[in-house]
């Protein structure tokens, strides 16, 4: 007994003073604030997929083999860059052989022009024989038979003539359309060069040097990078909350504190029979890192109520919980989980955990402990 009487007395002599008791820890100085009632707008949010708001499906109209493909996904390209290279050897031909043929209809018209001008003059002199001899028949000096001959070679020379008007209609009509086929050959063959319609950005390349391109199948996705939208499905009853009148705002990535920016319904679509809901699209603020396909949440506005809020800065995450410290009559504190709600600038919302009047501490430190005596102080 005196060996462990003088070890517990060389101990204490060692560690100095002893500890003071709970009791005489001076309290922690912090500030508190009190969960109080207020209005607020009721929201509700809905997820949905970021999407650029102009996008182009890149098709071939022909049936061709692939030559080339200029880009990949990724890039960026300018209005009217070369994309696609299609096998084009068929469509020049058919270019070629149109041209020819309008080049032959061409020639027609030539000689049409040139028959309308031979029996025009075989038509004047005809006139101007028959008038000669209807004279000459008027003094007698003709007979009527000569007559007879004179009319019916002027009745001819017009009959040629109105042949040959007829022939140079048909041979300008021929090379008319000789000219839309050289035109239609020409279209033909620049679909063997796909290019960018718009500027902007190669999101999917699906095809590769000897693949075959055949209309209706997609070869490359071209977005426009000057504005993206957020598009959600809302079911009917929340629906009739949304509109281009409306506020709104959102929220993009899957974070556990996200940031929320104003944004603008641009569309309510019609109802979907299958899924009873409706597709609202939501304008987005330009953003340089804006992504399509990126998933995002969109937070309307409703009818005002009552809410019990506390200020943001109280909540203190643990894990997936939220606790607050709340403040006992006693002057000391006790971490008490809460079901937290929607927040709405520096106030967030308490659905469970907290009764109007409760105070709390408005923004603990991470030395505050359960249990800690605390001295308040103005906010």
């Amino acid at each position: 007994m005196d060996v462990v009487l003088s070890l517990s007395l060389l101990t204490a002599a060692c560690a100095g003073e002893a500890p003071l008791p709970a009791t005489d820890i001076p309290p922690t100085p912090v500030a508190t604030v009190r969960a109080e009632l207020v209005e607020l707008p009721s929201t509700f949010e809905a997820g949905g997929i970021v999407r650029a708001r102009t996008t182009a499906a890149i098709a071939s109209r022909l049936v061709a083999p692939v030559v080339s493909v200029r880009v990949r996904a990724g890039d960026h390209v300018r209005r009217g860059a070369l994309l696609i290279v299609l096998e084009g050897r068929e469509t020049t031909a058919a270019r070629l052989r149109a041209q020819a043929v309008a080049s032959g209809s061409e020639e027609g018209v030539r000689a049409a022009d040139g028959s309308v001008r031979a029996a025009e003059a075989a038509v004047a002199l005809a006139r101007a024989t028959h008038q000669r001899v209807r004279a000459l028949h008027d003094r007698r000096s003709a007979t009527p038979q000569e007559l007879d001959q004179a009319t019916a070679a002027l009745d001819g020379a017009q009959a040629q003539l109105d042949s040959a008007r007829a022939s140079q209609a048909a041979a300008m009509a021929s090379s008319a359309a000789a000219g839309a086929a050289v035109e239609a050959a020409a279209a033909t063959e620049a679909y063997s060069t796909l290019t960018a319609p718009f500027d902007g950005v190669i999101t999917e390349r699906l095809v590769d040097p000897g693949d075959v391109a055949t209309p209706g199948r997609r070869l490359l996705t071209l977005e426009d990078t000057g504005g993206h939208q957020l598009e959600v499905s809302l079911d009917e009853a929340r629906a009739v909350l949304a509109s281009t009148v409306q506020a709104a705002s959102v929220s993009l990535g899957d974070t556990d504190r996200p940031e929320w920016v104003d944004a603008r319904v641009t569309e309510v679509g019609r109802l979907d029979a299958a899924s009873h809901s409706f597709l609202v699209t939501l304008d987005l603020p330009q953003a340089a890192t804006m992504r399509s396909g990126v998933f995002g949440r969109a937070r309307f506005s409703g009818p005002m109520r009552k809410a019990l809020v506390i200020p943001a800065s109280a909540a203190v995450r643990r894990g997936q919980l939220t606790f607050v410290y709340a403040v006992s009559d006693e002057g000391r504190v006790r971490l008490q989980p809460i079901s937290p709600g929607s927040r709405t600038g520096d106030r967030l919302e308490v659905l469970a955990g907290l009764s109007e009047h409760a105070r709390v501490v408005a923004a603990p430190s991470a030395s505050l402990v359960e249990g800690a005596r605390i001295q308040e102080t103005a906010r």
